[in-house]
């Protein structure tokens, strides 16, 4: 089976789709009966595809895994036992070429593509520690990808009383799609020759923990504020309530911020603010004089807010002129393409003078708003 044949061949009925839809975007009509028909054709066949690509990839990793253990399986060691010390050996430098093939790290000039369970511990952790990127919605694949999406915001399919010999009226939404590519990004950690030459210093969690910590603290910033020309993350998102002074919050426009997710979208909202936003709010009361903004040990953060989780990020800024100082909602309205495919190398000479050695890696990432109906933002009024 011809895996990479099978993408090409979704990726050119998603780029035709994307023709049919912009075509009536330009027109600013909705679909023919014919284009539509058309369109829901090429997705059909995608989805089956996918399908197809989905049972191929976990085939083939099925088949590695069975190979790795059956290697293995004599000597006693799990694959992920063998890649971790050999990735320990890689860091330290005393890794043979030839071993390494033989625990799924290829070594090259520079360095060497970070094996299966390294890489996985590393995302796992970054799930861990940035609440953002683990609640939004993830696609991990490479290339670009195209999401469509059904806007209602001006128009949707409507219900509505009739009369015998009367036109029925169309009313319909549009479909239009976001497309997320992929910005190179790279994280860098520096360790201690003093560590390298500690043979009990468990040097492969601290990779994990270093690289863990610089990537969500990076990923978390651009998701929240995005970057000009890159990542846009949450930086479109346009307030819908914005506050009465431009250093303080009030309980009402807290209630009216929450409001503006429609119901079906609330189960999963959480709140995000800075550390001193929330400071804040925790001291705002209710017409009966008890706090909104209370402790809550069953919370996932703990503190809740007007009945959801309440999340600090140093990212967010604080109460000021013009800022946007609260977001609320379902984080999964957010989309995060992102390559699973790490690649690491060391460099052993560029730090020298600074007794270390250096450990990086790089990843392709891009984030757009894919529902904007499940997140809303509170600004501070402008100065």
């Amino acid at each position: 089976m011809n895996l990479k044949a099978l993408i090409e061949k979704r990726q050119a009925l998603l780029d035709e789709m994307k023709k049919i839809v912009d075509a009536a975007n330009e027109e600013t009509r909705s679909f023919t009966n014919e284009e539509l028909a058309e369109f829901e054709k090429k997705k059909a066949e995608a989805d089956e595809l996918e399908k197809t690509i989905n049972a191929a990839m976990e085939l083939r990793s099925l088949e590695q895994t069975s190979l790795r253990e059956s290697d293995t399986a004599e000597k006693g060691d799990t694959p992920e036992k063998l890649e971790r010390r050999a990735f320990d050996s890689f860091i330290r430098g005393t890794l043979a070429e030839e071993r390494a093939d033989d625990i799924n790290l290829t070594v090259g000039e520079n360095g060497a593509v970070i094996p299966a369970t390294i890489a996985a511990k590393i995302i796992d952790k970054v799930h861990e520690i940035c609440p953002i990127y683990q609640l939004a919605t993830r696609y991990n694949v490479g290339g670009k990808l195209t999401i469509p999406y059904y806007d209602d915001s001006e128009s949707d399919i409507t219900m509505d009383y009739a009369s015998e010999f009367v036109e029925l009226e169309s009313k319909v939404g549009k479909l239009k799609n976001i497309e997320l590519g992929g910005f190179l990004a790279g994280v860098l950690t520096l360790i201690s020759k003093s560590l390298l030459n500690n043979s009990s210093f468990d040097l492969v969690s601290f990779v994990i923990n270093k690289m863990a910590e610089n990537i969500a603290r990076w990923i978390e910033n651009e998701l929240l504020n995005g970057t000009e020309d890159k990542i846009e993350g949450l930086s479109t998102l346009e307030a819908s309530v914005t506050a009465a002074a431009a250093d303080k919050i009030t309980a009402d426009e807290l209630i009216d911020l929450q409001e503006e997710v429609p119901d079906v979208y609330q189960s999963g909202a959480v709140w995000i603010m800075s550390k001193k936003t929330r400071t804040a709010i925790r001291k705002l009361k209710d017409g009966m004089g008890n706090y909104l903004l209370n402790r809550d040990v069953n919370s996932r953060w703990g503190y809740t807010l007007l009945g959801k989780d309440v999340y600090i990020s140093d990212n967010m800024p604080d109460m000021k002129a013009g800022s946007r100082a609260v977001i609320y909602g379902d984080l999964s309205g957010l989309a995060v393409k992102i390559t699973e495919d790490w690649e690491i190398n060391i460099l052993r000479e560029k730090y020298a003078t600074q007794h270390a050695i250096g450990v990086y890696a790089y990843v392709e990432i891009d984030s757009k708003i894919e529902n904007g109906q499940k997140l809303k933002a509170l600004a501070m009024k402008a100065s």
